[in-house]
């Protein structure tokens, strides 16, 4: 999810609890002139999303052979990728929270019942009724239950129909469906009365604002650097913990999600 929304507001150093405002551009719309006549003068507001970096996400792990560990750094890999992995995780579970906020598009499909056809071509029209742009590319990320059911449509595996579609046996791929792009997440929501919220939209429904957080100062008992995965820059520390005579490493971020274009989301139940 990360990599599918807005992200262009990241830039510069923060703090937690900083607000980022995002315009939004106005709605215009086109008047007739008449011969003789003059124009009708607009005045189009901005609006406003803000998004509050309020998450400081960290995964700390301490290992007391340091030495041995910076003389084999693919030992060193081994603790940092859990921990680089589990913030991601976080990440995509925050993203995938946002279904609640899409309140400007009635949502598509009914809770506890196996996704079809007919519900795909609904959430992919009410996007294009919301006036997204056409190029934009739009995602459909769902459970990996709804995922599966959706490899089972039978119609979407026929060549004639879909040439895209036509390997989604071999492949276990679904790949693009009703100018969908289908991906899926074990991190969609799923409610403990059966409701699964899959969400359909574009890059401007929601934005993610990932904030770079400064180095310790020197001489201060840390040392830290910068560490990218996946378009995530994340900040590594490592420190002394003489509570534990062991070396701490402490991988964290700094980052804030919301809703930025309401009308560009729709909730897809299944």
């Amino acid at each position: 999810m990360g990599n599918l929304v807005n992200r262009s507001y990241e830039a510069d150093l923060a703090q937690a609890g900083d607000t980022v405002n995002i315009p939004i551009p106005p709605t215009m719309s086109a008047n007739n002139i008449m011969e003789g006549g003059s124009v009708q003068t607009q005045n189009p507001s901005l609006g406003n999303a803000q998004i509050v970096i309020n998450v400081h996400a960290e995964s700390s792990f301490q290992i007391p052979d340091v030495t041995r560990i910076l003389a084999h750094p693919e030992l060193l890999q081994m603790y940092m990728m859990p921990a680089i992995i589990g913030i991601a995780t976080r990440i995509e579970t925050d993203l995938l929270q946002l279904y609640v906020n899409l309140t400007a598009n009635s949502s598509v499909g009914t809770g506890g019942q196996t996704i079809t056809e007919s519900v795909i071509d609904s959430a992919e029209t009410a996007l294009f009724n919301a006036l997204v742009p056409e190029p934009l590319p739009k995602f459909l990320v769902v459970s990996g239950a709804t995922y599966s059911d959706m490899r089972q449509i039978q119609r979407f595996s026929e060549e004639k129909v879909s040439p895209e579609m036509a390997s989604v046996v071999p492949s276990g791929q679904v790949g693009r469906v009703k100018s969908l792009y289908v991906m899926r997440s074990q991190y969609v929501p799923k409610l403990a009365n059966g409701t699964t919220y899959n969400v359909a939209f574009a890059r401007d429904a929601f934005a993610l604002v990932i904030r770079q957080l400064p180095k310790p100062l020197p001489n201060t008992g840390a040392v830290a650097d910068y560490a990218s995965l996946g378009n995530f820059g994340m900040r590594v520390v490592l420190s002394y913990a003489p509570n534990t005579l062991a070396q701490q490493f402490t991988v964290d971020v700094l980052y804030g999600v919301g809703v930025l274009r309401n009308v560009f989301g729709v909730p897809v139940l299944t």
